[in-house]
């Protein structure tokens, strides 16, 4: 498996959900929902529309998941975005079942599979110029990433992707030396 980083510039990630939501509205609410949740991939696609929506078409304050690769529960808050995306995507799917998959392949005859969600951001990531190793683990990393960034405790962080050390954490949302290399140019006291 290939090595993916988080998207790190601000403006290509809203260049690319523009993309995304010009081009087709499943893709965009997966990418929302994706970089505004930090769910695996499988996770992600796992989800039904009874997992996200109640009755009378009303989106849920959240969305409780058990994890696939560590069993563990996950229950969290959809924030605005995301809720948004949801909305705006289960418009386009009035009916639809609580039980069919909450991101339908193109055929509309099952979930759709990671290696097409791998195509759909690598065309959507080439076409804003996003230069570098771009797949679906990038979701959960850009999540993870701008969580730091935006001053959230390492050791929340940690815990929000499930990591067993704040080093682990740090390697995983791609902290680079030369972002360690800023802090002694800023701080200046």
């Amino acid at each position: 498996m290939e090595y993916v980083e988080p998207i790190r510039d601000r403006k290509k990630l809203d260049d690319l959900k523009k993309i995304l939501r010009g081009t087709n509205l499943r893709d965009y609410c997966l990418f929302v929902l994706g970089i505004n949740s930090g769910l695996r991939i499988s996770d992600l696609l796992s989800l039904t529309v009874g997992d996200v929506k109640v009755a009378r078409g009303k989106i849920v304050e959240r969305i409780r998941v058990r994890e696939k690769k560590t069993g563990k529960g996950k229950d969290f808050p959809l924030g605005n975005n995301a809720r948004k995306a949801l909305e705006e995507y289960l418009a386009t799917r009035p009916g639809a079942d609580v039980s069919e998959p909450l991101f339908l392949s193109r055929k509309g005859n099952g979930f759709l599979q990671r290696t097409q969600v791998w195509k759909i951001l690598n065309r959507a990531a080439q076409s804003v110029g996003i230069q570098g190793h771009i797949g679906t683990h990038t979701l959960r990393k850009t999540f993870g990433y701008w969580a730091y960034k935006q001053g959230k405790d390492l050791s929340l962080v940690q815990k929000l992707l499930n990591h067993h050390s704040p080093a682990t954490t740090l390697r995983y949302i791609g902290i680079t030396q030369e972002d360690m290399d800023e802090v002694y140019l800023t701080i200046n006291l």
